[in-house]
């Protein structure tokens, strides 16, 4: 199994070079179409809206499974989600267009070990505001089938939410994680996206 992961230019050390939504979109399709072949595209977090935004037109996706993700609807933004506020947990720069999490060990990495969650957060960049608050004009889960996994202990995208936006997946998984389960359970998740790459 050939398995890429795609930087995107929304994240990155510097903020005053950071992409947008639509960069994201870009940086997926040129991925899917250099790989030319039958894919499996995974969106996790918001790498999701740009893994929508690009799916639906661009490669050979046989299926798309959104990890405890926003799979929201054309018109949507991220912010869409909290009626364009601000959720508490980021750290806003707005004059600067971009934010940070304020504690990201307990938002995105509970559950993982900690010498390893550490190593992550270390390696956290800043993320665009604008990549948050542009609308998708696509959705790849009208067009391709689709997966939703729910990660039932994610303190970052509470569950109940994950379960409002589940209803739009052709199927629907589940596993006991938090926001990061390549990391706090990678042999589970595995599991779980090698049984979704047999429905295909």
């Amino acid at each position: 199994m050939d398995v890429r992961a795609v930087a995107l230019p929304s994240s990155g050390p510097d903020p005053h070079a950071l992409g947008d939504l639509y960069d994201d979109a870009a940086v997926i399709s040129a991925a899917l179409e250099a790989i030319g072949g039958h894919t499996v595209v995974v969106g996790h977090s918001y790498g999701s809206c740009p893994v929508s935004q690009a799916v639906g037109s661009a490669g050979d996706v046989r299926r798309v499974i959104y990890l405890t993700a926003l799979m929201q609807d054309v018109g949507d933004a991220l912010l869409t989600l909290v009626d364009g506020a601000y959720p508490p947990d980021w750290d806003v720069h707005e004059n600067e267009e971009y934010f940070d999490v304020h504690d990201p060990l307990k938002a995105l990495y509970a559950g993982v070990e900690p010498e390893l969650a550490a190593r992550c957060v270390a390696r956290l960049g800043h993320e665009s505001l604008r990549a948050v608050k542009q609308p998708l004009t696509e959705v790849a889960w009208r067009t391709v089938p689709s997966t939703y996994i729910v990660c039932e202990d994610d303190l970052a995208l509470p569950p109940p939410l994950q379960e409002q936006m589940a209803v739009r997946a052709e199927r629907v998984q589940r596993i006991r994680s938090s926001h990061s389960p390549f990391l706090s359970r990678p042999a589970e998740l595995a599991s779980l996206v090698r049984e979704e790459m047999a429905a295909v």
